[in-house]
């Protein structure tokens, strides 16, 4: 906490760092870990390197929010138990266990062993508030002699999931020493109310790429009469919506998609309301290192499905609160060279438009500076596809009026495009200046 509070100043003051989005006190952070409601706050732990904007052993940050909006920071909630072996506690989850006791699940690295070829999944017992933690006596709660003769790599990131009055727990992995092909989710069952002894009940899921290497940070979840599946493949995110059977412990996929077509969008974690809505945020990353600080959190995103079983992603309503005064266009038709709108004199802000294609098959949106050297941001939006640098995704015009609603929220080096709901894309830019312009053409 103290090499947090020291690097600070510096890095809450540097040009480029996030005002809204969910950033630690200073240094590196990288996954979204545990997000959980409880006792009326909204609670998100991540994965922090305390000591440098750089990689390193990894502790979980932690922050908490009555309203989505403004976040407080916390003490540092887990940290490597080196008198126990430990040399990283890497990404988890939280769950209220059959006791009422708040419980972390993580992944723990042990000193001098390869994350890839050994690793155990430990738990810790939290207060009523969430603050203090302790490691579980049961620990570890599972370890690789579950697997009997089968050799699971990369064997991490747990998160628990709960159908009807039975408790399971998925983790991300692979067959092959993440040579490809033999990425697998594995899926565990509950024993006890406590949450500390499991059953492997065998892989959940194959994810059906050959190239894909391993499924890191799956998430499972059921939206409406649905299951959806995400994983990291060490690429873009994935989502898969199906069946999943509890008695067989396997997940059967209708559809499949990715959950954002940036190139700076990564290892989502979600949440799940009282009523029912799931949120999820992912890690922003690809920031330029040396600022005392690296990484943040996407904005919340509430999930839901389509009627076609797509997924579909909108930012928190609690958003709202953020706005400012609003510089507004309405009725503008384009014609020629489009039109040239003159932003609000800041760069964090929000940006909702909705185009209506009458003649045209596609818009252009271009963020530009009035200094010549910063790359303009561009992004095409046509009705079949949206493109942005080397980003692109498949994206269909709403209804008979070929309508795009378009929700961009810049947060100073942070763009994230919601279009129609059903395509995101996360990009790291260099900050608005003061003369920033949209071209709309």
């Amino acid at each position: 906490m103290s090499a947090l509070q020291a690097a600070a100043p510096r890095a809450q003051s540097d040009p480029g760092h996030p005002i809204f989005h969910i950033t630690a006190p200073a240094q590196w952070m990288n996954d979204p870990n545990g997000p959980i409601y409880h006792n009326g706050f909204y609670h998100v732990f991540y994965q922090l390197q305390p000591f440098s904007d750089g990689d390193g052993p990894k502790y979980w940050g932690h922050v908490r929010s009555r309203d989505l909006v403004k976040w407080e920071a916390l003490p540092i909630a887990l940290w490597p138990s080196t008198e126990m072996g430990e040399s990283g506690v890497w990404s988890g989850c939280c769950a209220i266990n059959g006791n009422g006791e708040p419980v972390i699940f993580y992944t723990s690295i042990a000193a001098g062993q390869s994350a890839q070829t050994h690793a155990e999944q430990w738990a810790a017992i939290g207060d009523k508030d969430l603050i203090t933690w302790r490691k579980s006596p049961a620990n570890p709660v599972l370890s690789e002699s579950l697997h009997g003769s089968t050799k699971i790599y990369d064997w991490r990131d747990p998160f628990i999931f709960r159908d009807r009055k039975r408790t399971f727990l998925v983790t991300g992995g692979n067959l092959n020493k993440a040579q490809g092909g033999q990425a697998v989710v594995n899926i565990y069952e509950s024993e006890n109310s406590g949450l500390t002894q499991w059953k492997y009940r065998g892989v959940l899921f194959q994810i059906p790429e050959a190239g894909a290497r391993t499924a890191e940070c799956p998430n499972f979840f059921k939206v409406g009469d649905h299951w959806v599946l995400l994983v990291s493949p060490y690429g873009k995110v994935q989502y898969y919506v199906g069946d999943f059977d509890a008695e067989t412990c396997r997940f059967q996929a209708r559809a499949r998609g990715l959950l954002d077509v940036g190139p700076n969008f990564y290892a989502p974690n979600t949440m799940q309301l009282s009523d029912g809505r799931r949120i999820v945020w992912g890690w922003v990353n690809g920031f330029p290192g040396g600022h005392g600080w690296k990484g943040c959190l996407s904005v919340p995103r509430i999930l839901s499905l389509s009627s076609e079983g797509q997924l579909r992603q909108s930012p928190a309503p609690q958003l709202r609160k953020l706005r400012g005064d609003a510089v507004k266009w309405r009725n503008t038709v384009l014609h020629g060279e489009g039109a040239v709108l003159p932003l609000p004199h800041t760069n964090t802000l929000e940006i909702q438009a909705e185009i209506l294609f009458r003649t045209s098959d596609s818009v252009v949106l271009t963020l530009r500076n009035a200094a010549a050297n910063p790359s303009p941001v561009v992004m095409k939006f046509s009705g079949s596809e949206f493109r942005m640098g080397n980003a692109s995704g498949p994206l269909a015009l709403a209804g008979s009026e070929r309508k795009l609603d378009l929700r961009i929220f810049i947060d100073r080096s942070v763009l994230e495009i919601f279009a129609n709901d059903t395509l995101c894309a996360t990009k790291i830019i260099s900050p608005l200046d003061a003369d920033a312009t949209l071209q709309v053409s």
